[in-house]
């Protein structure tokens, strides 16, 4: 059945239907509602580009399965857990090269600020949806009617504490992974003594002499 959400229409393919009972089965509602919210929203934000909706939307849902219990990782950031399941995904699939490698960007990306913004549409708007979400960055580029739609279908009851929840129990079991972005505000906010690793005392304690 075809679904539209605020004039955005849901890929209806048998890839993204099992994209969607993919993460429903492995996500919280909190995180399945986010990653269609942020499917929507990035189509929202792109609707005078070109793109790949099927590829955007895999991007979008499987944007956060590293924070899920069933693909979170220890050894690597939560983006590359996320991003590496997309790709084989997409392979099992039969889409590989170009196409999978985009996706895989997309989402080990998505809180990389601006890097994305000059890159393919897909990998532009998964940040773009992220960004709506999250930060409220680009809220007052769609409508309150498009943004009212969207609620109304995906709801974000106290999204903004939950989230910060969910990025805290996803991470806090590799907290050296959160070197150099943005995730290692959550841990110095939620995770009691972490401090995060100083970019100026790696350099300055280096084993180079000078």
């Amino acid at each position: 059945m075809i679904e539209t959400i605020a004039g955005i229409r849901i890929p209806d393919s048998a890839l993204a239907r099992e994209a969607t009972e993919l993460v429903r089965d492995v996500a919280s509602p909190l995180l399945f509602d986010h990653s269609r919210r942020v499917f929507l929203f990035g189509a929202l934000r792109g609707q005078d580009l070109e793109y790949d909706a099927e590829l955007l939307y895999v991007g979008a849902m499987f944007h956060d399965l590293g924070l899920t219990e069933r693909y979170r990782r220890i050894d690597q950031r939560f983006e590359i857990d996320g991003a590496d399941e997309a790709r084989r995904f997409l392979h099992q699939h039969g889409i590989t090269g170009e196409n999978a490698d985009l996706v895989w960007t997309a989402i080990a990306l998505h809180t990389t600020p601006e890097i994305p913004l000059h890159l393919s549409a897909e990998v532009a708007l998964v940040t773009r949806g992220v960004e709506l979400d999250v930060l409220g960055i680009g809220y007052g580029t769609i409508t309150d009617e498009q943004r009212a739609a969207v609620t109304a279908a995906h709801p974000r009851p106290d999204f903004k504490n939950r989230i910060l929840e969910a990025f805290t129990e996803g991470i806090q079991d590799r907290p050296a992974t959160t070197f150099g972005n943005v995730k290692s505000d959550v841990l110095e906010h939620f995770l009691p003594g972490f401090h995060h690793t100083d970019f100026v005392d790696v350099i300055k304690n280096s084993p180079w002499p000078e």
